[in-house]
């Protein structure tokens, strides 16, 4: 806690003024976290000061929210020889941090604002924040010493080393390539859900299963229901296998039925079974960038509207999938992969 307030006083983030009469007096609340590294075991103790937001109105106690947190598919394109620099990292030291690059020569991302990259000849250096994390990796040693000589001369941080550990996921780094997995996470969802005695699945939903409203379906508790959603739609971001299918289940959120239960916990399931999977990014792949996609004609029984699959490929290696229902209904399988087809190149290309 005092290492947080000598941060705010070093980095002059706020003014001490009178209290204005007849406002809205906005208090603060102290937040306590464990950071652990990929084997779960704690690594760090942070503690953070915010502001309370239910007691905040918009429009008049502020105009915006902001979090720096990067696309997944940004740090997907980013991994490979990556360290990580650990920092501080409200808004003004982002504001202050964004300047302080921008002044160095680099150049910030048009589609994901907080990634920036700086050009030299030949080489190139890749900054990415996370947070209150700066993920940086480049093909020139030289410019990785400048990068951290001057962060750590210009901000209160310190250099974690080699990326082994992205907030959910383990990385494992080698000669050959890098591994991305969520095994950790999974085996916690297992647990959480009381289903890390189950038997397994060998696939996540059958082919053959049509979801619908089952309006005349016993309900169950919406509130655990969404909660294995949630947490496997976290689970997704490693596990495009999970992609399509949670993404039907989640359609049922707002009134569950003991059908739309048992195949979420069929999902749980095939992850007991799955649960070492992640994905395997190889070295030395071309540079070649290759999307795919595909759609269901009228695949939806309640309203005869379309499912949309894509992904994309840097090379060899996956980088960013998508499963959806459409907004609109498809008069023919010639519009519906049309529609396939803009809605994936909208959804990567922002």
């Amino acid at each position: 806690m005092e290492e947080e307030l000598e941060q705010f006083e070093h980095n002059d983030v706020w003014e001490l003024v009178r209290r204005p009469v007849n406002v809205n007096i906005i208090g603060t609340k102290w937040i306590f976290k464990n950071k652990i590294d990929e084997s779960g075991v704690v690594v760090q103790n942070k503690a953070r000061l915010v502001a309370q937001g239910y007691t905040q109105i918009e429009g008049v106690d502020f105009e915006e929210t902001f979090a720096p947190v990067a696309r997944l598919e940004s740090i997907r394109l980013f991994l490979g020889m990556a360290c990580i620099l650990n920092f501080k990292a409200p808004r003004a030291w982002y504001e202050r941090l964004t300047s302080f690059l921008m002044e160095k020569g680099y150049n910030r991302g048009s589609v994901d604002k907080i990634l920036f990259i700086l050009e030299q000849e030949d080489d190139i250096m890749m900054v990415q924040i996370y947070v209150d994390d700066i993920i940086f990796k480049s093909t020139s040693k030289k410019l990785v010493d400048n990068f951290v000589n001057s962060m750590t001369q210009e901000f209160e941080m310190s250099l974690v080393g080699e990326l082994k550990y992205f907030p959910g996921s383990q990385i494992t780094q080698s000669d050959q390539g890098i591994f991305i997995s969520q095994s950790t996470y999974a085996r916690q969802l297992l647990k959480k859900f009381q289903m890390d005695k189950c038997k397994e699945a060998k696939i996540p939903m059958s082919t053959s299963l049509k979801l619908s409203k089952d309006l005349d379906g016993k309900a169950v508790d919406a509130k655990q229901y969404r909660g294995m959603i949630g947490s496997l739609l976290y689970l997704t971001a490693s596990r495009p296998d999970l992609c399509f299918s949670v993404g039907m289940c989640a359609r049922y959120q707002s009134n569950p039925k003991e059908s739309h239960l048992e195949a979420v916990k069929r999902i749980i399931k095939y992850v007991k079974g799955t649960v070492d999977f992640g994905i395997w990014y190889s070295k030395g792949s071309n540079k070649g960038l290759v999307g795919y996609c595909d759609a269901d004609y009228a695949g939806s029984v309640t309203d005869r509207k379309i499912t949309s699959g894509g992904c994309f490929f840097l090379g060899n290696n996956i980088i960013a999938w998508l499963s959806k229902k459409q907004n609109s209904i498809s008069m023919s399988t010639a519009e519906s992969k049309y529609i396939a087809m803009g809605s994936c190149v909208l959804s990567y290309c922002g």
